[in-house]
């Protein structure tokens, strides 16, 4: 497989891990501090974390930390409004297409 593909496939890893994570903690949130939420959502960050490091490993932090916390923030934003049925203004979309034409300058400037 190529190495693009698999360095792609970490980086898509750790938005869904951290994603996954935010929308737990979300459900757990308000709750008896030891509920399967809380915890599924902590182990979701670990495992986010182990990720990120490999991916800090074959990328530039300058790089790697807009891409990844910038798509965490996006598809954060989405399954929050998918799944936990919040509203998203008009203005937080604007947002979100703003962090995007950023994200991809940066992957573009990697190159």
């Amino acid at each position: 497989m190529n190495n693009h593909i698999v360095f792609s496939l970490l980086i898509l890893i750790t938005v869904g891990l951290n994603t996954l994570a935010q929308n737990l903690l979300k459900l757990g949130a308000g709750q008896n501090p030891l509920n399967i939420y809380l915890m599924a959502g902590i182990l979701s960050y670990g495992l986010s974390a182990v990720f990120y490091v490999i991916v800090l490993g074959k990328l530039n932090l300058s790089v790697a930390y807009p891409l990844v916390i910038g798509l965490t923030i996006i598809v954060t934003m989405i399954t929050g409004s998918v799944i936990l049925k919040e509203k998203i203004l008009i203005s937080q979309w604007l947002g979100a297409g703003l962090m995007l034409s950023g994200i991809w300058a940066i992957a573009l400037g990697k190159h």
